[in-house]
């Protein structure tokens, strides 16, 4: 029912690319609370894109490797404005955050670290908590309805995320095909044995890619490339896979300088992703940022655009959007989970735990009340509190 793709637009490429700039300026709280800002802007109040085109660019972002959040906002640029939307969106929307972690690289590498960011990460690492567990709220209550199978699938997706504390890509496929097999069962499998006989062979492609001898500047270039195209989830799913490859495989940077590394991209809006250009930074200057974002971002860009046209093409039949509804409870149930283990990690005292009930509340209290209102102030608040406790435990 793509009503609003078959009109034109009500907007200018230009409009769009003004909001993605803001939104990668002033977007906090991670891929979840960022696809959540889309729906309410985009969907909800300003009406440029329509719900069932929104749900086709999430599941086409949750099918694909890659960072999810900027995926989506490359779809949604592709939506009306088909690969030139789709390309100066997706620039718009990572430039800013991009811009912001060099900067940070810069000072840490000319000042020895960034001693404060301990304390400001206590504060913020809570609120952002309290906002991802507000945008998992509203998104369950959007995507998953009344239907049980869905609930089903919801619930399994959250259970494995929390006790695995990892997303793991082949249980969305299986969300999807489980909903396509019982609403509309399918009269051919052909695509979808092709697909798996790929992803069967993703382990030992990266396998020979790491052998090769490069310069530098390339083995960055490779390796980015690889947890861009290889890593299925977003945000801090994608934490584990570049620990591996920078600290423990290259030896490019200690634990100290990863942490912190980790702390700058929940610190700054924008895709938690974008810590790949303060690691490449601190690993080659501004030449290596810019080798591992382009590394990063390049896959995800291409596997957003080349399978949209027929995404949309073939979006309508029964069996593609009982798919993407599965997926959609799938990714969803995902989400809701990774809130508990970010949780875990985050809410290490009375504090911090107060601090991420309050988000919560005064997002339900205050409707339109900007996320960077809450993050500065949770910035404050750890500036101030941290440095109390951090003083009474010694």
């Amino acid at each position: 029912m793509n009503t609003i793709t078959a009109t034109a637009p009500g907007y200018t490429l230009g409009q769009l690319v003004l909001y993605m700039l803001r939104l990668g300026t002033f977007g906090f709280g991670g891929p979840v609370a960022l696809v959540g800002y889309m729906h309410r802007d985009l969907v909800e109040r300003r009406g440029w894109i329509s719900e069932e085109d929104y749900k086709e660019g999430l599941a086409l972002a949750q099918m694909m490797p890659g960072p999810l959040a900027a995926q989506l906002g490359i779809y949604l640029g592709y939506v009306h404005y088909r690969v030139l939307g789709a390309t100066v969106a997706g620039i718009a929307f990572v430039l800013p955050s991009f811009l912001m972690v060099v900067a940070l690289g810069w000072a840490y590498a000319h000042f020895g670290g960034l001693s404060w960011m301990q304390a400001v990460f206590y504060g913020v690492g809570a609120a952002v908590v309290g906002i991802i567990a507000m945008s998992a709220y509203k998104l369950t209550a959007k995507s998953i309805g009344k239907i049980k199978l869905l609930w089903a699938i919801y619930l399994t997706l959250a259970v494995v995320t929390v006790v695995t504390e990892s997303e793991i890509a082949w249980l969305f496929i299986a969300g999807g095909l489980l909903n396509w097999f019982w609403r509309a069962p399918p009269k051919w499998l052909s695509k979808g044995g092709l697909n798996a006989l790929a992803v069967t062979q993703v382990p030992s492609i990266s396998g020979v890619l790491s052998g090769l001898d490069l310069p530098l500047l390339g083995q960055i270039g490779l390796f980015f490339a690889k947890a861009g195209a290889f890593v299925f989830g977003s945000g801090l799913a994608i934490v584990p896979f570049l620990y591996g490859g920078v600290v423990t495989e290259h030896h490019w940077l200690d634990d100290k300088q990863f942490v912190d590394a980790v702390a700058v991209a929940m610190i700054t809006p924008g895709p938690v992703v974008i810590t790949v250009g303060f690691i490449g930074y601190l690993v080659a200057g501004f030449g290596g940022a810019c080798v591992a974002a382009l590394g990063t971002f390049l896959p995800c860009y291409l596997f957003t655009v080349l399978p949209a046209p027929y995404f949309k093409k073939y979006g309508k039949l029964p069996a593609v959007k009982a798919f993407v509804d599965g997926i959609t409870a799938a990714a969803v149930g995902a989400i809701t989970g990774s809130v508990l283990v970010i949780a875990k990690r985050s809410l290490i005292d009375m504090p911090t735990v107060a601090l991420a009930i309050a988000t919560v509340l005064l997002l339900w209290r205050f409707k339109k009340l900007q996320e960077p209102v809450i993050v500065v102030a949770a910035a404050l608040f750890g500036l101030v509190v941290h440095p109390l406790i951090h003083a009474h435990a010694i």
